[in-house]
């Protein structure tokens, strides 16, 4: 983005937008898939209720942490990106 402190270009907003969606789409995307696989033996199943209480619960305090830390992580990798210093390139070199 800018380093001076001055207003964002349409393109940067845009670029801004487009990768909090993907982080916020690939986050719950990650813990569905993981509370399916954690909890879904207990929905599925016919377990014992300590086993079952136990997968939930799991599962629903897997889902969430997983879903914060996949949204940071983006985000953070999102706005430590070298961007290029010309549109169209992908190396100041070339």
């Amino acid at each position: 983005m800018t380093s001076h402190g001055g207003r964002r270009s349409q393109g940067e907003r845009d670029a801004i937008t487009v990768e909090i969606g993907y982080a916020l789409c690939s986050a719950a995307f990650a813990a569905a898939v993981v509370f399916g696989a954690v909890a879904g033996p207990a929905l599925l199943l016919d377990l014992p209720d300590t086993a079952e209480r136990l997968l939930l619960r799991a599962g629903a305090v897997l889902a969430p942490v997983l879903f914060v830390a996949r949204v940071v992580s983006v985000l953070v990798r999102f706005r430590t990106a070298d961007q290029p210093s010309q549109p169209g390139r992908t190396n100041p070199d070339s």
